[in-house]
């Protein structure tokens, strides 16, 4: 049942090594430090909007889970939470609801706990046919269409024909009547496909690039051979590359996730062309300390953000995009030979 495998998922990520063993990429990228700010640190704004709402810091609890009563429990928190700090929230895929209506109240409590939040919904591309009856579950902001091509070659129940994803893609945005988003799960989005998305016409992308949770781990888990999804395990586009194919290749919202567990690796994706970044996995670990612990997770990333654009001298986000910063190694290796130009960001504050 689709129930008893979110309760899995769940559970697995919660306590089970499902981390890539490979690096975000974010450790290639050096911010070039700023001797002489002139900004004040108590003073900086990290508001932004989108999907024409106004968040209070460009952070989206990303797509976690829905679809089993556990569900519930975790999702009132994040809602709260949400609320609290004014930052975006993504539902787990709806389908479960869709497919059985009882649980339907483990997302919809979501908008019942923060009704002012930005909320993202959330339905799996080989089920957007039932996308309608997904953005009619609550009042949303948004629908993220998640794309999970990896997860699905390791689960041992998985969807693997993909033939007509990009034209499904494009008549959703054309009947939803909401933002379409589309998310990677984990194994990032390149510059071409991100092209292709913004043509049939998608108004945001998360990449959800290489180096957080990889989903051929966690299947690995549920899988009876356990061979393929170790094979598979380091699979996708770092996050820090995929984060900048795509930023220089579309001209829609970006969100950069995939590993993101500080502050810091916050700012240099937003600094690398994000408009937003996201996180699921450090957000469920630290619910799973308690509500305490959740809140004080937040607290501190915000701080780790603020001084990250204290040293570069950005007061806002706007000045965080013309910030200096240096990509090197393996991240700058892959970006040249793809044909990405790395020396843009460089001295792009004197121009």
């Amino acid at each position: 049942m689709i129930s008893d495998r979110k309760l899995e998922h769940l559970l697995l990520c919660t306590h089970s090594d499902v981390e890539y063993h490979k690096k975000t990429g974010l450790n290639d990228v050096e911010l070039v430090h700023n001797a002489i700010p002139e900004v004040d640190k108590e003073k900086i704004d990290l508001s932004t909007s989108l999907f024409g709402k106004r968040i209070d810091a460009p952070i989206i609890i990303t797509a976690i889970t829905g679809g089993h009563p556990v569900a519930l429990k975790v999702n009132r928190k994040l809602a709260q939470t949400a609320g609290k700090f004014n930052i975006g929230l993504g539902l787990g895929s709806q389908r479960a609801a869709v497919e059985n209506p009882e649980l339907a109240s483990t997302y919809t409590v979501a908008r019942e706990e923060s009704p002012d939040a930005l909320l993202i919904g959330n339905i799996g591309a080989p089920q957007l046919e039932q996308a309608q009856e997904a953005g009619e579950m609550m009042d949303l902001d948004a629908m993220a269409v998640h794309l999970n091509v990896l997860q699905e070659a390791i689960q041992p129940e998985g969807d693997l024909n993909t033939i007509g994803y990009l034209e499904n893609i494009q008549n959703t945005t054309k009947t939803l009547n909401m933002p379409v988003m589309v998310k990677e799960t984990g194994a990032g989005i390149s510059g071409n496909d991100a092209q292709l998305l913004e043509k049939a016409g998608v108004s945001a992308i998360d990449i959800a690039g290489a180096g957080g949770t990889s989903w051929a781990a966690v299947e690995k888990y549920r899988s009876p051979d356990k061979n393929m999804g170790q094979l598979y395990w380091d699979w996708g586009i770092c996050t820090a590359a995929s984060t900048v194919e795509v930023s220089q290749s579309v001209n829609i919202p970006l969100i950069s996730s995939g590993g993101i567990r500080n502050g810091l690796d916050a700012v240099k994706s937003l600094a690398l062309g994000a408009d937003a970044i996201g996180m699921a996995l450090p957000v469920l670990k630290a619910l799973e300390l308690g509500e305490k612990a959740l809140d004080h997770f937040f607290e501190q990333f915000l701080q780790e953000m603020k001084v990250a654009m204290f040293l570069v001298g950005a007061k806002n986000l706007e000045d965080l995009r013309k910030a200096d910063l240096v990509i090197t190694g393996k991240t700058r290796e892959w970006l040249t030979e793809r044909g990405y130009n790395t020396k843009n960001y460089a001295r792009r504050s004197s121009l």
